[in-house]
């Protein structure tokens, strides 16, 4: 068995729209908050919203659509995507936009469950974090090209017409998972399997230590990095002046770097994935302490450009790893670390929005950093949060198990 890089494109393509359209507002603070007459850090509120609803109801959904071949979940997920993408940019009003992204946010957990099992049904044994890297690639390049050239072209044609850009991407991402995707059936287990009984697994895989670890690490690494990531723009503008085209700039810059670790840390993800992210927190935290005070424009760059590096590199470790911590029970697995990943966007966020409303902007990339040092402790403690590749005969044995 190959990889198979067409499906793992596709997925990438997939994940490239979802992860830029979740975070779009970051880049476009300025101008959905005149657009709309709101404030800033209420358009920073629209991650923590998004956040938990798709917290709330990735667990109970993903069990209800156990059922339901893969690729016909997939294709739906990413259909209701485009439609809520295309009523965000016609909103009329602050509340209505919030609605259009919280119907995205129900489709959202439901993708990031399923997406991971995917993968690994599309790789070979022992190269799970291999195909995983790639199809997390989408992740790094919505950051390296989605948000920066989303926040230019809001800047230049306005916030709406750039929504309304993913949202024809999405489309296209739509067909081709349509035409690509080979089919996938719902495997035997989960076709036995009662939503009763998929809710308790997921509430019962919170008793393996591994599963609890790798959860714990995510939320306090997400909710550190989110914190200021969702500020980033008024940052910059304090620290170093950027501000329009500078500020795209900066953020492509950002995303190209962590595009770079991502293709660098997937060579050796199923390897030495511990170390790899230990070595990673602490090169994140240290970058980001330097946007405290105000250095001017050279280390702020800087700072930003291994922040960037640091961080993007992270999920491909961490969604690997919730494909190997509990290897029979993949979909749970992967659902109670997706819901771990949204409580990390949306307590960042609001965190966030929490200093900036008070005031303290500038404390912001301190508390980042001490979130992000204490994932570091945990990654020590909770040593086998991050295991290597499963052995061929493992993967036998996880495959026959879910035939039965």
């Amino acid at each position: 068995m190959k990889l198979n890089r067409p499906a793992l494109v596709v997925l990438g393509t997939s994940t490239f729209c979802y992860v830029t359209a979740e975070t779009l507002p970051v880049g476009l603070l300025p101008q959905i908050s005149t657009g709309l007459n709101v404030t800033e850090a209420q358009v920073g509120l629209l991650l923590t919203s998004y956040a938990v609803v798709a917290a709330l109801s990735t667990i109970p959904l993903t069990a209800l659509t156990m059922r339901v071949p893969r690729h016909t979940l997939l294709a739906v997920t990413v259909a209701v995507f485009v439609v809520s993408q295309a009523a965000a940019a016609l909103a009329p009003t602050f509340t209505v936009l919030v609605l259009s992204r919280l119907v995205c946010a129900l489709a959202h957990g439901v993708f990031w469950s399923v997406i991971g099992p995917v993968t690994a049904r599309l790789a070979p044994p022992g190269q799970v974090g291999r195909a995983t890297s790639l199809v997390f690639i989408g992740n790094s390049l919505a950051i390296v090209l989605g948000v920066p050239l989303g926040t230019a072209l809001g800047q230049w044609l306005g916030w709406r017409m750039s929504i309304g850009v993913i949202a024809a991407a999405g489309a296209l991402c739509l067909l081709a998972l349509l035409t690509l995707l080979p089919e996938m059936p719902v495997l035997p287990r989960d076709r036995a399997a009662r939503l009763g009984r998929q809710m308790r697994d997921a509430v019962l895989i919170l008793r393996n230590g591994r599963v609890v670890g790798l959860c714990t690490v995510t939320v306090v690494l997400v909710v550190g990095h989110f914190a200021a990531y969702t500020y980033i723009a008024p940052l910059v503008r304090r620290d170093a002046g950027l501000d329009g085209a500078a500020l795209s700039a900066l953020l492509l810059g950002y995303g190209a770097v962590g595009l770079i670790a991502n293709f660098v840390v997937g060579r050796f993800v199923d390897r030495r994935p511990g170390p790899i992210l230990l070595g990673l927190s602490i090169a994140a935290a240290g970058s980001v302490v330097l946007l405290a005070p105000v250095l001017g424009p050279v280390a702020t760059i800087l700072a930003v450009l291994v922040w960037g590096g640091a961080f993007n590199a992270i999920p491909v470790l961490l969604g690997s790893a919730s494909l190997r911590v509990a290897p029979r029970n993949r979909d749970a697995a992967s659902a109670v670390y997706v819901v771990a990943f949204q409580i990390g966007i949306g307590g960042g966020a609001f965190i966030g929005e929490r200093m900036v409303t008070g005031g303290h902007l500038g404390a912001v990339p301190l508390l980042t950093a001490f979130f992000v040092g204490c994932a570091a402790v945990l990654v020590v403690v909770f040593r086998g949060t991050l295991p290597r590749r499963i052995s061929a005969a493992e993967h036998r044995e996880t495959e026959a198990a879910a035939l039965h």
